[in-house]
């Protein structure tokens, strides 16, 4: 388990996809689902489709296009609402919430940091995850880096995240399953970092050495409410 020290961190940002929701529905949509219905729909063999999916996401990785919708829709010929949403919404039952999200959530709620959601999804992707696992009833605050036309991967985008939120880099715990995302806000100077190791359920742990990692945050609620109580005592 990583050793943070809590008495030194007052605002927790967090992502939401492998974070706080399972990856497992993102990757059976991108990887799997999405090629297997594009194939159906053109003709075309599932080997074939996944081939030329797999070009496409090389190309904006990490780049906003890549969490775009717009982009996707208009880059594959399907009407953003009619076509491309449904096939999102076929695999709805696969979003979750992690099991230690909602205790965590409601330690550093219970610790009185100031948590917000920032995440590199469209929109679109947000309200869909949202309508299904109803995690805005445990954070107030959620921002899509649509809102700055730039991801987490761009100091542009730390930049512009500190003027919103008026976070303090030192005061700050930053956690993301992204390692090139972990490792741009390090460059920011965020001082506080946690990978998550097991981002994907039904995949192997990644024995993460990069960066301090968590496999599961109930193991730190301890940590996080016994310095709520020793701050109240201050």
């Amino acid at each position: 388990m990583p050793f943070l020290p809590w008495n030194e961190i007052d605002t927790v940002l967090l992502d939401m996809d492998g974070t706080l929701l399972d990856l497992h529905y993102d990757n059976q949509f991108w990887l799997h689902h999405l090629p297997k219905r594009l194939a159906e729909l053109r003709g075309i063999s599932e080997a074939q489709s996944q081939e030329e999916m797999a070009k496409r996401y090389e190309s904006v990785f990490g780049q906003i296009q890549w969490y775009c919708l717009e982009y996707w829709a208009e880059s594959l010929a399907l009407d953003l609402h009619n076509e491309f949403m449904p096939l999102k919404r076929e695999l709805a039952h696969l979003l979750t919430l992690r099991d230690d999200t909602i205790p965590f959530l409601e330690a550093l709620h219970a610790s009185g940091r100031n948590v917000v959601l920032v995440t590199n999804a469209h929109p679109g992707s947000l309200a869909l995850k949202l309508e299904f696992t109803q995690l805005d009833d445990h954070i107030d605050n959620l921002i899509s880096t649509h809102e700055f036309g730039v991801t987490k991967e761009s100091q542009s985008l730390w930049q512009k995240l500190q003027a919103r939120v008026k976070f303090n880099p030192e005061r700050t715990l930053f956690v993301d399953d992204s390692l090139p995302i972990l490792s741009a806000a390090k460059e920011f100077g965020i001082k506080h970092l946690l990978a998550v190791d097991n981002p994907d359920s039904t995949l192997p742990h990644r024995n993460i050495t990069e960066f301090p990692a968590v496999t599961d945050y109930r193991l730190m609620l301890d940590d996080i409410r016994q310095h709520a109580i020793e701050k109240n005592h201050d």
